[in-house]
């Protein structure tokens, strides 16, 4: 969490969005000399995730609040559990209270559910894997919420990995061209990288396992029956990730077949954010 790049500037700026020239429902209301504590309280069990970035909220708005963590990221919470303590102005508090719940609400839901679906692999040895599908400026937070949980971060953007998904097949001529070009590519540019190219069918796959020079290969909206042929082709001689269409109800089924990856774009774009309140102890 501390190593997250312009941690501190994300949080300035949602502040900035929140408060604007002022909290005015505080300052209108509040004694500028008025001290208080409030408790976070978990409304429903889950995962907590996010507890530094509300105490660094609390401490943007008021360095001298005294912030005290009673259940750290990754830990499970139950419906009651008091997460967190903070002392000091009560403005402060208030003015700091709904960024700081936005922040922790989300990425917790996030960790929530991705345990959720880690939990529906056990036994087996497919990971599950977060996409590029995130919130604009969250994507660092909501990857370390995927881990939180128990999930496994997919390449965090474009410059980590290289994913030859099919437009850049299309556009590049071929399955065969794609491949060389992107192989020429990190040789000339001194970058080592890995390739990962997605499949639509056995016959992609057949050519792909005919060319070879990828480390990865994503089967894309294949069925189970055809994923199970897919991974016995390819026979451990690449990682191999499905993709699309998998739901709650299919997610083992899938995992089954001997996969090795398993990506679910839900786990960060279609999440229901974990009930959390701050009440005054």
């Amino acid at each position: 969490m501390t190593d997250i790049p312009n941690l501190n500037e994300l949080i300035q700026m949602a502040l900035q969005e929140d408060i604007g020239d002022g909290d005015h429902s505080t300052l209108s209301c509040i004694p500028t000399t008025a001290q208080g504590t409030a408790k976070m309280v978990a409304k429903q069990d889950g995962i907590l995730c996010g507890a530094e970035v509300g105490r660094r909220v609390f401490h943007q708005v008021d360095a001298n609040l005294k912030v005290t963590l009673l259940k750290n990221d990754g830990d499970e919470i139950r419906k009651g559990d008091v997460v967190m303590l903070v002392e000091g102005s009560s403005g402060s508090i208030l003015t700091a209270e709904r960024t700081a719940l936005n922040f922790m609400q989300r990425l917790s839901g996030i960790a929530t559910e991705t345990h959720r679906m880690v939990a529906m692999l056990e036994g087996l040895h497919t990971r599950l894997l977060d996409t590029r599908k995130t919130t604009p400026n969250m994507r660092l937070l909501e990857k370390y919420a995927v881990a939180c949980g128990g999930g496994t971060n997919h390449r965090i953007g474009l410059y980590d990995m290289i994913m030859l998904k099919d437009n850049h097949i299309d556009f590049a001529g071929g399955i065969e061209a794609a491949i060389d070009r992107t192989r020429n590519y990190l040789k000339e540019k001194n970058k080592d990288l890995k390739i990962e190219i997605e499949v639509r069918d056995l016959d992609e796959l057949e050519r792909v396992l005919a060319h070879g020079g990828v480390d990865r290969i994503m089967l894309d909206n294949f069925d189970i029956s055809t994923l199970r042929e897919a991974v016995r082709r390819i026979d451990g001689r690449y990682e191999t990730e499905a993709s699309g269409g998998i739901t709650d109800q299919t997610l083992r089924s899938y995992a089954e077949t001997g996969v090795d990856f398993i990506s679910v774009g839900a786990l960060t774009h279609h999440i229901k954010s974990l009930d959390l309140s701050l009440v005054k102890k």
